[in-house]
């Protein structure tokens, strides 16, 4: 029995299927849901979150949220998700680059110095994703 999968941003439905397996950036660590996982409500951290379906897998890079799951459902609910096929590694690479100047900068103080280290961890996160799927090859699509 295949899992019914939902990830959910405010802006949109990032993706919606039935998959064989969902891995999911939880803030304590990494979590692995197969059908008929026992009820459970998460934070999402951020992270890498692999769906697993036949011998096909794609990957999204997911910032907080929260994780539902049921044993025939697994919502998750990110503040943002973007499917690694479609990240701009250049831009990606941009981003890191003026956080890493930011930082390095010095003028960066308080609130604006958390936010720099944000931007910092996303941009990391986002170009991991995209090299990683790069690196795999092309894979037919879950």
């Amino acid at each position: 029995m295949p899992l019914q999968l939902e990830i959910v941003t405010p802006e949109r439905m990032a993706y919606q299927d039935e998959v064989d397996m969902v891995l999911v950036p939880g803030v304590e660590g990494e979590l692995g849901i197969l059908p008929h996982h026992a009820p459970l409500v998460s934070l999402l951290g951020v992270g890498e979150l692999k769906i697993r379906k036949g011998g096909d897998e794609e990957s999204f890079a997911i910032v907080g949220g929260f994780l539902q799951v049921r044993p025939d459902k697994v919502v998750v609910m990110a503040e943002t998700a973007e499917i690694g096929t479609e990240i701009d590694l250049d831009r990606a690479k941009r981003a890191r680059a003026e956080a890493e100047k930011a930082l390095e900068g010095g003028y960066v103080e308080g609130a604006d110095l958390s936010v720099a280290r944000a931007e910092l961890q996303r941009a990391l996160l986002r170009i991991r994703v995209a090299e990683s799927r790069r690196r795999e090859g092309p894979r037919s699509r879950v």
